[in-house]
Order: structure tokens, then C-alpha cells, then sequence
């Protein structure tokens, strides 16, 4: 009975262990492709020729290779975190060390993977938390390295949230609708406030759709947990790392990862934390 208890968690390893080195493709390929063609977008809507620059590798198609030499990597060399492992973290041709990112994502979405199955279980509501989950792991990961929150990401998980809540999962339609439009409004009445009275751009527009799209899983009751957590989260560890770095205030600093992070808290563990402290639910 314990063998099948634990299966479907054990499923949800793997399978996070496999999603995890996609999403790391995902982080490292998704931002040049979308640059790239921002790029093209803005030479034609200027009238000017193109370059000729070629496309960056696609996120399927191409093979993994090391960035510094080239050298196309061999099945085994794919395995999440064995083959950073037995690689001893460096490339088999050149030595060049291979970032941690690697294993920390594939780790880090195995484990909330798990976490997500063992909250919902082998449910139509499982299926869809892992889909948010991983989206948001490519998310953090994307905004940490280039302060983007691609449209390409979030805006999908803002219609999976509203599509779940038309199937009866997570929320009401009308609380799902209601969540996702006060999450989208706050900040960004937070960001035009700001800019008003300061001259500049707090935050990027990625934040307010991203925030829109943890409203449509989590509800307009769930915001103001999910802010004041990233706020609170962010200013420390932000604070942190800009005295480590040496850098000052002006520094921007992404909040998409703290967004991420306590949207999926809420969304995962968010009855427990609304009845642990039930002043944070709104009216």
C-alpha cells in the first residue's frame, strides 16, 4: 500500500526531473529568440533593411551544445543532475564549468512538483497547478537573468487560470475574472503612481500581467497575501544582495521571481495561510 501511496509522487519526481531540463532551455533560449525578433519587428517598422542575423537555436529543435566550445552533448550528458553531477560541473570537451542553474532548476521543479501532487493528488486540479507551477519556475528563472517576464508565458497562464475556473477547478468564474483584474489594476495603478510622483518606472508591465495571473488561481482574496509576501521577501533579500554586490539603491532589482514565489505559496498552500492569519484576506 505504501508502493502505491507514494507513486504518484514518485511520478511527479521524474517528471519534474524531465520538465526541469526543458525549462532550462526554456530560460536560456526563449529571451535571445524574443529579442531577436523584436529586433526585426523594429527594423521593419522603421523602414530599414534587414541584417541577415540569424535566428538564435530554437527551443526543440536544436540540440544541447556547450556555449563555450560548441560540443554537441551526448545523451548521458543529459540526464538531470547525474550528468552535472558526474560531470563534476564542466564540460566533457573543454573543462569549461557548467552554470548551477542547471541542477538547481531541474531540482527545484521536481520538488514543488511533488508538493503540488501531494496538495492536490492525481486530480484535473494537479494537472493544472503543475502547469502553473512550471511556468512559473521558467519565469523566475527568465526574469532573474534578463528582467523580462515574457507575454509568451504569462499571458497563457493567465487563460489557464480562467479556463480552469470555467471548469470548476480552483475558483468560481466571476472570482477567477474578479482576481485577475485586481491583480493586473493594483500594480499597475502602483507603477503609474510611482512614475507620477518619482519621474521613473518602479516595475515593468511582465509584473502586472504576471499578477493578474496568479489573481485568476488565487482570487482577489489571495493578493494581498501574495503582495505583501513578495514585498516583504523581496526587500530583504534585495536588500541583501545589494550590499553583497556593493551596488546602490537605484539598482533595479527583478520582482517577478518574489511574485512567482509567493503567488505559487498561495496557490498551493493558501487556505492554510488565509487561516493562519486571516486579516490578510481582503473584504
Amino acid at each position: 500500500m505504501a508502493i502505491v501511496a507514494a507513486w504518484p509522487a514518485t511520478t511527479a519526481a521524474v517528471l519534474g526531473l524531465l520538465i526541469g531540463s526543458f525549462l532550462n532551455v526554456v530560460i536560456l533560449r526563449l529571451p535571445p529568440r524574443l529579442m531577436h525578433q523584436w529586433r526585426i519587428d523594429a527594423r521593419e517598422l522603421l523602414d530599414l533593411s534587414p541584417t541577415g542575423e540569424p535566428a538564435p537555436p530554437s527551443l526543440v529543435i536544436r540540440a544541447s551544445r556547450c556555449p563555450q566550445c560548441g560540443h554537441r552533448l551526448a545523451w548521458w550528458e543529459n540526464i538531470p543532475i547525474l550528468s552535472w553531477l558526474g560531470l563534476r560541473g564542466r564540460c566533457r570537451d573543454c573543462g569549461t564549468a557548467i552554470s548551477l542553474q542547471y541542477p538547481v532548476v531541474e531540482a527545484a521543479t521536481a520538488v514543488l512538483s511533488v508538493l503540488v501532487v501531494l496538495r492536490f493528488g492525481a486530480t484535473a486540479e494537479g494537472a493544472v497547478a503543475l502547469v502553473a507551477t512550471w511556468a512559473l519556475v521558467a519565469l523566475t528563472g527568465i526574469d532573474l537573468r534578463t528582467q523580462l517576464l515574457p507575454d509568451q508565458i504569462t499571458l497563457p497562464l493567465l487563460w489557464l487560470g480562467l479556463l480552469a475556473s470555467a471548469n470548476g477547478l480552483f475558483l468560481p468564474p466571476a472570482a477567477a475574472i474578479l482576481g485577475a483584474t485586481a491583480g493586473y489594476l493594483f500594480l499597475w495603478s502602483v507603477y503609474w503612481l510611482f512614475k507620477l510622483v518619482t519621474g521613473k518606472e518602479g516595475m515593468g508591465y511582465g509584473d502586472f500581467k504576471l499578477l493578474g495571473a496568479l489573481g485568476a488561481f488565487c482570487g482577489a482574496a489571495g493578493l494581498l497575501p501574495i503582495i505583501l509576501l513578495s514585498s516583504l521577501v523581496g526587500a530583504v533579500i534585495g536588500g541583501m544582495w545589494l550590499v553583497v554586490r556593493g551596488r546602490d539603491r537605484a539598482t533595479p532589482i527583478p520582482f517577478g521571481p518574489f511574485l512567482a514565489a509567493a503567488g505559487w505559496l498561495q496557490l498551493v498552500y493558501g487556505e492554510q495561510i488565509l487561516a493562519w492569519w486571516p486579516g490578510l484576506a481582503l473584504p
